[in-house]
This record gives C-alpha cells, structure tokens and sequence, in this order.
C-alpha cells in the first residue's frame, strides 16, 4: 500500500472511530433515557417490579461508560485528534459523566419509590411528580437530539424548559412541606417524595450540562461559565 492510499486507510479508519463514539454515546443515552421511564413507572404508575430492571439496566449504563472513557483515551493517544474531533472526545468524554448520573438519580428515584407504592399520594402531588418526570425525561431526549444533530438552537431551547422544570419542583416543594407541618406522621412519606422531586430536578440541571457540551462542539468555545449559554436560554 502506498502512502497515500495508506493516509486514506487510516483516515477513513479515525472517521469511523469517531461516529462510532457518537452511535455509543446515543445509545447510552437511550438506555438512561429508559431508567427515567421506569423509574416514574414506580414512582406515579406504582410499579415496584419495574425496579428490577432498573437494577440490571445500571450494570448496562456503567459498562457502556467504562467502554466509551476508554475508546476515548485510546483515540486521544493513539490517533492525536485535532480541532473539531478533539472537541468532539473530550466532550463526550464529560457528557459520560453525566448521563451516568442522570442514570444514577433514576435508581435514586426506584429505590425511594418502593417504599411509596402503597401510600396515598393525592392526586395533586401525583400530578405534579408525574409533570416533573415528563420535563424531566423530554429534556434528556431533546438533548440528545441536539448532540446527534449538533443543533444549537435546539440545545438552546432544550435549556430553556430548565426554567418550567424549576417552577413545577419549587411548587411541590411548597406543597409537600405543607403537608409535613401539618400531619408530622407522614414526614417520612412526604421526604421520599421530595427528594424524589429533587432528583428529577437534578436530571435538568444534567440535561442542561449535556447541552453547553453541544453549544461547545457547535460553538467551538466552552460556555459553562462565560455566561454565553444563560444569555442564549434566557432569550
């Protein structure tokens, strides 16, 4: 093989290294994806035998982690990536770390909403949970989307539900604290609603993270703290 052909090879070679972390990273996501819905499966459908697969679901997400970090590393020390494809691992490498915690919120939220299967809720709270867990979970999907459309608007308006989100967590937190002052004997009921609530508010604030990453690939600029990114959503 001469050397041109041989540049070629090898060209063509990074090029399907790179899609290929693209297709892992989405297909991670989907699977994070599939925890929310189980999770809100037990939490408003009152499904406790959805946990189970959430707990093997978790062992899927983690190694899909631990595979793509080191396909990463390898193409940072191996092919030497420059300008956007560099951009591209070392952002994917950062939205892991989120999706893997996105993933871990939604075991947070199973496990906690075991022990509510067999309580009343009231339909208020129920409503709201539930309004809190589709946010919460269009997020995630819009922000992939974005990453595998490299969108920039879309990352935008996928940020901008942060605020909605936020509105609905702060209500319910009101509600159920009401609650609490007024029958102390159903605090503890009323605390793994909470900080299920808080976990699902969690999850924008990661879906948030994984679209500055987008706005960074697009942008070819880091926006975390530069203020950029708040003034785009905010219009």
């Amino acid at each position: 093989m001469d050397r041109l052909h041989l540049s070629q090879h090898i060209s063509r070679q990074f090029n399907s290294e790179i899609e290929d972390v693209r297709r892992q990273v989405l297909a991670m996501g989907g699977l994070v994806e599939e925890q929310i819905a189980a999770a809100l499966h037990v939490l408003v459908g009152r499904d406790a035998a959805a946990a189970t697969a959430i707990r093997e679901r978790e062992r899927l997400i983690n190694a899909a982690e631990l595979a793509i970090d080191e396909q990463c590393a390898f193409i940072l020390a191996r092919r030497q990536p420059a300008a956007s494809d560099l951009r591209l691992v070392l952002a994917v490498m950062k939205m892991l770390a989120d999706l893997e915690r996105i993933g871990d919120e939604a075991k947070r939220i199973a496990r906690m909403a075991e022990h509510l299967v067999g309580e009343e809720g009231g339909a208020d709270v129920t409503a709201s949970l539930a309004e809190l867990g589709s946010l919460a979970r269009g997020m995630l999907r819009g922000a992939l989307d974005a990453f595998a459309r490299l969108d920039e608007q879309l990352a935008l308006e996928v940020m901008r539900r942060d605020r909605h989100l936020d509105e609905t967590y702060r209500g319910l937190f009101k509600v159920l604290v009401a609650r609490m002052q007024e029958l102390p004997e159903q605090i503890p009921t009323e605390l793994d609603r909470l900080w299920c609530a808080r976990s699902l508010e969690r999850i924008g604030d990661r879906c948030k993270n994984l679209c500055e990453f987008v706005l960074y690939l697009v942008r070819g600029k880091d926006v975390r703290h530069s203020g950029l990114a708040k003034s785009d959503s905010a219009s």
